[in-house]
């Protein structure tokens, strides 16, 4: 039963040591690939060595920084910030917040990035790195603040233009409306003129005409006959 025991002690610890080994191993190979600038590599290798030891500071950090590297600052922000640091030196917790605050940075993640950099600075006050990320962090925060209250006063006076758009063009129909209606009351008015008038029967129009008609004649034969007459010469007295 002893050595039966000790036995499976041994495996385990001969386990242990190999998973180790190969966790270093890996870790290693990253390092490797990524001083020769082959960050996708490196991040596999990183990867395997995390699938080893979950836990693995080494692996973690170096992940974060592989993640980096090929611009994918929202993957590496998410490692660093899953990097349990109650263990860690005041440091080690410096330069993950240092990391942080780039990630974040290159995100347009400006406040953020001003709190990672603080924390970071927190823990090691003399990072000039972490000072002058710091000062950047705010500058550009400070411009993204003016560039968000200038769209807001841009979208205020917009909405103000369209308001009084709409305005003068409520204005302009009711104007257009009120024309329509003073027309249509014009037009009503001539058709009751018209519908008051008084309607002549077919004999009184025909009456009327002969009448028109002989009274025309009467005129134009008074006419001939005054054409007609000799004009008088000069008189002439008998003595």
């Amino acid at each position: 039963m002893r050595k039966d025991f000790a036995l499976t002690i041994l495996l385990t610890g001969f386990t242990v040591y190999t998973f180790a080994q190969s966790e270093h191993k890996l870790i290693r190979r990253g390092n490797r690939a990524y001083s020769k600038n082959d960050y996708l590599e490196s991040e596999v290798q990183y990867r395997e060595a995390l699938e080893r030891n979950k836990h693995s500071f080494k692996a973690n950090f170096n992940l974060g920084d592989a993640l980096y590297k090929q611009n994918k600052f929202s993957d590496s922000d998410s490692i660093f910030n899953g990097i349990n640091t109650s263990a860690l030196s005041d440091a080690d917790k410096s330069i993950i917040y240092y990391n942080r605050g780039n990630s974040l940075f290159k995100q347009n993640k400006f406040k953020e990035s001003v709190d990672a950099y603080k924390m970071a600075l927190k823990y090691n006050p003399n990072d000039n790195d972490a000072k002058y990320n710091l000062s950047e962090a705010l500058r550009m925060m400070q411009n993204q603040q003016n560039q968000s209250n200038n769209k807001q006063q841009n979208n205020s006076n917009d909405s103000k233009d369209n308001k009084d758009q709409k305005d003068d063009k409520k204005q302009d129909k009711k104007e257009e409306k009120k024309d329509n209606n003073n027309n249509k009351q014009d037009n009503q008015n001539k058709n009751n003129q018209q519908q008051q008038q008084p309607k002549i029967s077919k004999e009184d129009a025909e009456r009327m005409l002969q009448a028109l008609q002989q009274h025309e004649k009467d005129i134009q034969d008074k006419l001939n006959k005054k054409q007609a007459k000799p004009v008088s010469g000069a008189s002439i007295k008998n003595w």
